[in-house]
């Protein structure tokens, strides 16, 4: 996979170069996370270069996003309960304070994770699995993209 794509992510999807989108939404893109230590992990990208806070977006358009973003949210819950019996739930995410665009972060949360994070915030976990190859979004990890894009599409999540 070529990596160009990651510095301009929105630009990227709005081209049809983004190799993470699973879908586009009404007001975002919905993509598979880089790394996939908590398998599942998405991201909504809003789909307007420049966006860097929800409060830029008119009303309507806020909206929109946050529905895209339950959709997503949905869909990843759906999908992982499918896949695995020890998902637990999704934990809905804006924060924005590394990357300067709007995006929504949908991390599934499982049975099996280490006590002493289970309940914590999923930006607690180790360094090393923000950057282990083991991690990092591959071709294994199609199974999850499909089962995801597919329950998109029965949400209604295809613009």
């Amino acid at each position: 996979m070529n990596d160009d794509w990651r510095t301009d992510r929105i630009g990227t999807a709005l081209r049809g170069e983004n190799p993470t989108v699973l879908r586009q939404l009404d007001a975002g893109f919905a993509v598979i996370g880089d790394v996939q230590f908590l398998p599942g992990y998405s991201v909504l990208l809003v789909d307007e270069p420049g966006v860097q806070r929800l409060s830029d977006l008119p009303r309507a358009r806020r909206l929109a996003f946050l529905s895209d973003m339950d959709r997503l949210g949905e869909a990843v819950e759906r999908a992982c309960l499918r896949l695995d019996l020890a998902f637990r739930r999704v934990n809905l995410e804006i924060l924005g304070n590394t990357d300067p665009f709007l995006h929504a972060h949908v991390w599934p949360r499982f049975e099996w994770e280490p006590t002493e994070l289970a309940g914590r915030p999923v930006w607690l976990y180790p360094a090393d699995r923000w950057s282990d190859e083991r991690f990092r979004l591959g071709p294994r990890h199609d199974g999850v993209r499909q089962a995801i894009g597919s329950e998109l599409d029965r949400l209604g999540g295809v613009a």
